[in-house]
């Protein structure tokens, strides 16, 4: 790569901090108590190194306390790395945090020409683009007012105005984009593509991997300190769901170990009822491959089985299984009587099986209830929350599930 393409040149920076474990906060106290002035030592960057080329975007992705944030801030010489280097090439405008470089009691408009001087402009420039600034904020009733009278998602608004208006060659966001209305977001999106045309170098640190697919051309995965993978962000996003689906197994797992230790009973918790003839004994998930799992992502093929013992015989019996969101909505239901399954009479433990295909429900955690009934609904054993499952998505859509669907433009 020639030397006049590279923006960034990142080489082998190093970052730790002090954690202190219980610092006293005023003087007296740090003389009387010392020991409380003990701390460890936490490397947040163990030595990464990444070039940027002009005009090319890119996503930092990773799970909290990965490095993204620390090494944009770095970028943005807020701090200094421990060892490395770290080149810029051009003017360089951030969106680091909601509200930095503003003074809550100065208006909107005397931030304007405060956040942009920050940023290297000159008055004449400010003047020159402070119509564009407002006018592209969606501000202008309020922008003579305070700040401090401002919400969040105006606070955004106007930040994000005057990082794109100052000419940057390179431009750092970090999840500033997830605050603001939809329309709004929409907005800041179309424009970032149109500077990213323009030339612009755009580091972007996202948890939306969405985002990341829509704008950038290369994602960097930070893992521990380490880049672990970098390359097109629809390949990079497929890994690190998958890692983030392993830890989220091992979590639910580990959850669920400690949920069968619990002493409380279902019934006392008023998540069981039913004439006990029957019981359901275990709920477990599967992908399509065998693997047990309780992570997915939308559109696999879900299997759940479960086991069940009896008690006494059960006539004319029914299973059913419920999806609900974690506000308790219902977001589908059915059971072998809906499904015009033949009359069937349980007499012996045994295990069921319901494939549920192409599940499109959107990314979240999600509650089952399995239920065993006699006849018209009478309750044999009604289990709510049985069993958890949690969806994994990319993309940004929103609701409960997704419709599949094309866009066509007649013009």
């Amino acid at each position: 790569m020639a030397e006049n393409e590279i923006a960034i040149e990142v080489r082998d920076i190093t970052k730790s901090f002090k954690v202190y474990l219980d610092k006293g906060a005023q003087l007296k106290e740090r003389l009387l108590f010392r020991k409380r002035s003990r701390y460890e030592e936490r490397k947040v960057l163990r030595g990464i190194s990444f070039d940027v080329k002009r005009g090319e975007a890119i996503g930092l992705i990773g799970h909290n306390g990965c490095g993204k944030s620390t090494t944009l801030k770095l970028l943005t010489r807020i701090m200094y790395p421990d060892s490395g280097t770290i080149k810029l090439k051009g003017r360089v405008s951030s969106l680091i945090e909601l509200g930095a470089g503003f003074h809550p009691d100065m208006s909107g408009r005397e931030n304007i020409y405060t956040n942009a001087a920050i940023f290297g402009l000159t008055k004449k420039e400010i003047d020159a683009r402070l119509d564009d600034i407002v006018e592209f904020s969606e501000l202008a009733d309020f922008i003579d007012n305070p700040v401090r009278t401002y919400s969040s998602g105006m606070y955004m608004r106007l930040a994000f105005s005057v990082a794109i208006n100052v000419d940057a060659d390179i431009l750092l966001i970090d999840e500033i984009l997830a605050v603001g209305d939809a329309n709004f977001q929409a907005k800041c999106f179309n424009k970032l593509r149109e500077i990213k045309a323009q030339g612009t170098t755009i580091v972007i640190v996202s948890h939306s991997l969405g985002q990341i697919e829509q704008i950038c051309d290369r994602s960097i995965w930070i893992h521990e300190g380490l880049i672990k993978a970098e390359g097109p962000p629809k390949e990079i996003d497929l890994e690190y769901l998958d890692y983030m689906s392993r830890k989220r197994q091992e979590l639910m797992k580990a959850a669920e170990a400690a949920d069968e230790k619990e002493e409380t009973t279902e019934e006392e918790q008023g998540k069981r009822w039913g004439s006990g003839q029957a019981r359901i004994k275990r709920v477990r998930s599967f992908a399509a491959d065998g693997t047990e799992q309780s992570v997915f992502r939308i559109g696999e093929d879900i299997k759940l089985v479960v086991d069940y013992t009896v008690k006494k015989p059960v006539d004319d019996a029914v299973f059913g299984v419920g999806v609900f969101d974690l506000n308790g909505t219902q977001c589908y239901g059915t059971n072998t009587r809906i499904d015009k399954v033949p009359d069937f009479v349980l007499d012996k433990d045994g295990t069921v099986e319901i494939l549920l295909k192409k599940v499109m429900l959107l990314g979240g955690a999600y509650n089952l209830d399995i239920a065993i009934e006699q006849g018209e609904g009478i309750p044999v054993d009604y289990y709510r929350q049985a069993h958890k499952i949690e969806m994994i998505s990319a993309e940004g859509d929103a609701g409960v599930f997704r419709i599949e669907h094309t866009w066509n433009f007649q013009r």
